[in-house]
């Protein structure tokens, strides 16, 4: 049994899994930089640790000082939550070296899933259908230009260890392919350390349907059903849902199935997700299996009503699926549907928003969950993920989620950094998403329009009678706000 996890992460997946640990009883150790030093999650954890700077390369990605945290806190598992070492193989590697349970599936499955090249050759072998493409050795430009005339324009030039649409290019013409590969390639070097790069056939109008698997060790494989991920903006995901809407019944049970038989092939332990690109044919192709806890678990959380990071922990501990379900038949109850609150500019090409949060208030509503890592006064720097919550909201209908939703993001008011709520909401309310007609054009095709509504325009109006009846008997903004910033006053 794990008596103390340490959480190799920060901000709102570290408290996410925080609180799965507090309700079973188990310690937990918060690890964090310089930048993190007053954050919530480490002042919510049992214990936490210091790493390094503030930069991630000296801190939450440095494998040696999260070995001395596991040491020094004597804590016998680790959680990697997602993004910085959580598919990271030697970070896999070096725990099970130092006998510390790691929260995910053995460190050759990280290492095969993790190169697109090979994970996509084991996928064929598997019987699982793979898009069109080429995955040969050669990254001769001359050979990969051919093999994109074989495969038919337009194509994607995709990076090898790539992720989050980093080294990805979109290509129509053979004009554009010499630019576009090069450019490809320099991304993938500078960001994975790994210029390799594959090509695939370019599916039109493709939606993006992921499946939620889970192995234990005695291999045993089952699927918690599909996730629409379609949404997305420069590859990165916007919204998710759970169920897809508008997916054909027997396509459903094809893909879920077929994730079945992907993650039985390679003996798969833990939580992963299976990705699949979805033709408007009804054909369907592995894209990547990400190896650990996605951002969007919590919808298929609140449609199953199972709790993923205890599913991850129990199954860490050597327990079946069979255990885990006790005799009952996973099933998909409701629909819910997250967002993704950013501190970033829609207005100005999506800029990064830095700074103090002067406000930060979320709304407890009934049927709407956040999960956040951020209180008024936290800061948002830019040394990581400008991320400040997801929200999701929940209903017996896709509707009422939707509507939930917005009502939620009605009553969200952060003051300080710029963010994307009112976006999120336009997009909730679009005429298409609200149909059900998502691919992952959607944001390219439609303008998203939304007015400034509830509870935002209330503080708004607060906000602007405070300042001016303090800067007429002061010399300017910041004196009249004083010591304690602008909300210490109005709330």
């Amino acid at each position: 049994m794990i008596q103390k996890l340490l959480i190799a992460n920060r901000g709102e997946i570290s408290l996410r899994i925080q609180k799965t640990c507090k309700r079973l009883g188990i310690k937990t150790v918060a690890v964090y930089s310089d930048a993190d030093k007053d954050s919530p999650f480490v002042k919510n954890a049992d214990e936490s640790f210091y790493l390094g700077g503030s930069e991630p390369s000296k801190s939450y990605l440095v494998i040696p000082n999260i070995l001395k945290a596991v040491q020094a806190t004597g804590a016998d598992a680790v959680h990697p939550g997602y993004g910085f070492l959580s598919e990271k193989t030697e970070f896999a590697k070096a725990l099970y070296q130092a006998k510390v349970s790691f929260l995910g599936p053995r460190p050759e499955t990280v290492d095969l899933m993790g190169d697109k090249i090979r994970s996509r050759a084991a996928m064929e072998k598997a019987g699982v259908p793979v898009v069109p493409g080429y995955e040969g050795d050669s990254q001769e430009p001359s050979v990969l230009l051919k093999e994109a005339e074989r495969i038919g324009f337009p194509v994607m030039i995709k990076a090898s260890a790539g992720g989050g649409g980093k080294g990805m290019k979109r290509v129509f013409s053979k004009e554009e392919f010499l630019p576009s590969l090069e450019s490809a390639q320099r991304e993938a070097g500078n960001a994975f350390g790994d210029a390799r790069v594959f090509l695939e056939k370019y599916i039109i109008n493709p939606r993006h349907i992921e499946v939620q698997v889970f192995g234990d060790s005695s291999g045993n494989v089952i699927h918690l059903f599909e996730r629409e991920c379609s949404i997305q903006r420069r590859h990165q995901k916007v919204v998710e849902e759970s169920p897809a809407p508008n997916l054909d019944p027997k396509i459903k049970q094809k893909i879920c199935e077929v994730a079945v038989q992907a993650a039985s092939s390679i003996g798969y332990l833990g939580a992963g997700t299976v990705e699949f690109i979805l033709g408007e044919d009804g054909n369907f192709y592995f894209l990547e299996m990400n190896t650990r806890l996605q951002v969007e678990h919590p919808v298929t959380e609140a449609v199953t009503g199972f709790d993923l990071v205890e599913w991850q922990i129990r199954i860490a501990e050597g327990n079946t699926l069979a255990s885990l379900l006790q005799g009952k038949e996973p099933g998909q109850t409701g629909h819910a549907i997250e967002v993704r609150l950013y501190a970033e500019d829609p207005e100005n090409e999506f800029l990064p928003s830095i700074g103090r949060i002067e406000l930060a208030k979320f709304p407890d509503q009934q049927n709407l969950r956040v999960d956040s890592g951020v209180v008024t006064g936290s800061e948002v720097s830019l040394y990581y993920d400008p991320m400040l919550a997801k929200i999701i909201g929940y209903g017996k209908t896709r509707e009422e989620a939707r509507k939930n939703l917005i009502a939620g993001l009605e009553h969200t008011v952060i003051f300080g950094p710029v963010t994307n709520v009112n976006y999120l909401r336009g997009i909730l309310e679009h005429s298409e998403f609200v149909s059900g007609h998502t691919n992952t054009h959607f944001l390219e095709k439609h303008k998203i329009e939304w007015e400034e509504v509830g509870e935002e325009k209330e503080a708004l109006a607060k906000t602007a009678s405070f300042l001016v009846s303090r800067t007429v008997q002061s010399s300017s903004v910041w004196e009249a706000v004083g010591p304690k910033g602008l909300w210490g006053e109005i709330l």
